[in-house]
């Protein structure tokens, strides 16, 4: 690798996604947040919360009706915003909802320019005292794949797990002929999504039980993963 190459990977950002996950009018709140700071990219789609009344009031999840936001920014800037998004969205208390980010490798050099304009931006906030709005590397997110109808049996094993509550929405799946033969029957098209937040000690022990109840040869014809969530606001 030239030195040239060498220095021009290093002029690139470090970029996140961030997540919020939160009622649908805090959500349009937050999108309108994001727009109104020129952020180049923003997706919302809808969801339900899966967790017990009780969990879900001290998370501050109220509903079970829920909108995902996800939005692509640099490493710095998402640090700042989610700062933001805490304080106006109140996220920790009742009936707000939980803002992340997740690392990245890159995106496509038309985006990444697009999204660098926001680090010549000024910074939306200062950062505050650290530990009083954000909780970084505590958590990871885990995602289990599953056909239409199987999420509750998702959240029963993740909850013997150590899981308190996730996030279901659906999804269409693209799937060749090939992949319905390595799961020994016809993959469902519309398949659901059940993302959950928890603390990197139980994110093992969560998948295990995914996979044992809900995996790949059971009916549910399941996969589970998990990403490393880089900074969090609204839990704890």
């Amino acid at each position: 690798m030239t030195e040239r190459k060498m220095a021009e990977m290093q002029k690139k950002p470090a970029l996140r996604l961030l997540f919020l996950i939160s009622t649908p009018k805090l959500a349009a709140k937050a999108s309108e947040q994001l727009a109104a700071e020129n952020v180049p990219m923003q997706h919302l789609f809808r969801a339900h919360g899966t967790a017990s009344s009780e969990i879900m009031d001290m998370l501050g999840l109220g509903s079970t009706e829920k909108t995902v936001l996800m939005s692509m920014m640099p490493k710095r800037y998402a640090d700042k915003m989610i700062v933001r998004l805490r304080r106006q969205l109140q996220l920790g208390s009742v009936n707000s909802g939980v803002a992340f980010t997740i690392a990245i490798s890159g995106c496509g050099a038309k985006m990444t320019r697009l999204i660098e304009t926001l680090d010549e931006q000024d910074a939306p906030l200062g950062a505050e005292p650290e530990g009083k709005t954000m909780t970084e590397n505590r958590y990871a997110m885990i995602l289990a794949i599953v056909d239409q109808g199987y999420s509750e049996d998702v959240m029963c094993a993740a909850r013997g797990a150590g899981a308190t509550g996730g996030t279901v929405f659906n999804t269409r799946s693209v799937s060749g002929e090939a992949v319905g033969k390595f799961w020994g029957a016809s993959v469902q098209e519309v398949r659901e999504v059940v993302m959950i937040l928890a603390e990197k000690e139980y994110r093992l022990p969560i998948i295990k039980a995914i996979e044992q109840q809900c995996g790949v040869s059971s009916p549910a014809h399941g996969v589970a993963l998990s990403l490393p969530v880089d900074a969090a606001a609204g839990l704890g």
